[in-house]
């Protein structure tokens, strides 16, 4: 069921506004909405709260933009002959501070939090509805969820920028928050994780869609496994319970099977809710735009604009079912096995023909054509990644034995030979590195992996990427000429 976008979205529209304006966000008469008339009943804090998961379906973000971003940063494929320019920006690192795509990526991030700091700053006002219209725990569920929002948009844009404004709900600056340093945001996002797992419901008791308590575990596991606090991350990771891999990995990246057991946090999208306005919402999350382009823009049977690269294909050892299930070969059926996979399928712009292409998160074992658009939802977080940094933690602060445990877990379900427990830490850690890159292949992981590892200068030697300035993107030139307290001196490295 993917209910949470139908309730009252005109919120997204009343609460999406840019990015540092927090004069903005007080709301004093749009369609006579505000804090002091609005919150009175548990309809409308739901709704408050739904119109911050919108701006993860944005063009910007999950619909599209995310995708190509770290997939051809991370040089997991490669862009065909067609792609548009401003999408190979990123796999030649040759964006600067004027890209379009970078700064909608910022404003559809901070709308996200703008909408989420409208529920949390106006908690004192939801805790005066009386508790038989709204209980303690389910407003705490609901501060909770939006808490949740706000942490995962903020760990977005400071992987992706590092220092960025902190919106926290003060209004002392309203027009226009300055840059604070990325380790002041990692403390908000930490507490704001801290407080959405102790008070988020569990995936059996939720609503699909919704974030739970699971979902925040495994955030904050992986918050602080990027701070390489690993113990702690371990700790936030062994909480997790009701969860284990799907028997099938292909399961995860079809629309049948969403929110199955391996399922921890996915970005919802419904064709049955409308998508008239799918190209129309590149950051505010606003109207009918229920659709991904995922499925479209990597299809070799439509736009084929990308294909996987010849790095990743050779990564996959000879028995691993994960590549059957990652990509199509020529022989592989289709639309519900009634057609095959021919050579023509694969070619390049320029007629070459590509030995794979995209299966993940296509739409064609059911259909012929993507039709511009995919219901299937993103997976931002699977138990897959769980394991597997449970097992990267476990490798430093505990034993390789145990990590070589959370490694074979994963293995198991690919059908590939267990790895031995007498494997020093080293060599778990190059285990881990190839792990990740064949289970999570195609999944906005391998670039962040890369930089936080520091191999990213090695892995993408030869290409444009300089070590000291593409390891962030540049603050967006509109931002800086619309928010008086950020300037060209708050400007990246190299930018």
């Amino acid at each position: 069921m993917k209910k949470y976008i139908v309730v009252l979205m005109v919120l997204t529209g009343v609460i999406g506004i840019h990015s540092c304006s927090e004069k903005d966000l007080e709301l004093s008469n749009p369609n006579q909405l505000s804090p002091e008339t609005y919150f009175a009943n548990e309809a409308q804090v739901q709704a408050a709260v739904n119109a911050s998961y919108a701006n993860l379906q944005t063009v910007a973000l999950y619909g599209r933009l995310m995708w190509y971003m770290l997939d051809n940063m991370s040089h997991e494929q490669t862009p065909n002959g067609q792609q548009e320019a401003d999408k190979v920006t990123f796999y030649d690192f040759t964006y600067d501070s004027s890209n379009a795509q970078i700064a909608d990526f910022w404003d559809s991030c901070f709308r996200g939090i703008n909408k989420a700091n409208f529920v949390i700053g106006n908690q004192e006002k939801i805790n005066e509805i009386p508790e038989n219209l709204l209980s303690a725990s389910r407003k705490r569920k609901f501060i909770g969820e939006a808490r949740f929002l706000r942490a995962n948009y903020y760990f977005m844009l400071v992987n992706r920028f590092g220092n960025v404004p902190l919106l926290n709900g003060d209004n002392t600056q309203p027009e226009g928050k300055p840059i604070s340093p990325k380790a002041a945001v990692v403390a908000q996002i930490i507490d704001d994780l801290t407080y959405a797992k102790a008070n988020l419901l569990s995936k059996s008791e939720e609503e699909n869609g919704r974030a739970t308590k699971g979902a925040a575990q495994a955030l904050l596991g992986k918050v602080l496994l990027y701070e390489k606090q690993y113990g702690p991350a371990l700790s936030a990771f062994r909480e997790m319970s009701g969860y284990a891999l799907e028997a099938d990995y292909y399961d995860n990246f079809k629309e049948e099977t969403e929110h199955g057991i391996e399922s921890v946090f996915e970005v919802e999208y419904d064709l049955a809710l409308g998508t008239g306005a799918k190209w129309d919402s590149n950051v505010i999350g606003a109207g009918q735009n229920h659709a991904t382009f995922r499925g479209q823009d990597y299809g070799n049977l439509d736009w084929f604009n990308v294909y996987p690269s010849d790095d990743l294909l050779v990564e996959f050892e000879a028995d691993d079912s994960r590549f059957a299930g990652s990509f199509y070969v020529v022989g592989d059926t289709y639309l519900d096995g009634t057609k095959t996979m021919e050579e023509g399928n694969f070619a390049e712009n320029g007629g070459n023909i590509r030995p794979a292409a995209w299966k993940k998160y296509q739409n064609y074992y059911k259909q012929q054509s993507e039709n511009q658009e995919s219901g299937i939802n993103a997976k931002v977080i699977r138990y897959s990644d769980i394991l597997l940094m449970m097992a990267e933690c476990a490798n430093e602060v505990e034993s390789q034995a145990v990590a070589v445990g959370f490694i074979n877990r994963v293995r198991a379900r690919a059908g590939v030979s267990a790895l031995a427990t007498s494997l020093n830490k080293q060599q778990v850690f190059d285990a881990i590195v190839h792990e990740r890159k064949v289970e999570l292949a195609g999944e906005q992981v391998r670039f962040d992996d890369l930089l936080r590892w520091g191999r990213a200068s090695a892995f993408l030697a030869g290409t444009n990427f300089q070590s000291g300035k593409h390891e962030l993107w540049p603050i967006p030139d509109r931002e800086i000429a619309s928010n008086p307290n950020v300037s060209s001196e708050d400007q990246n490295p190299g930018y």
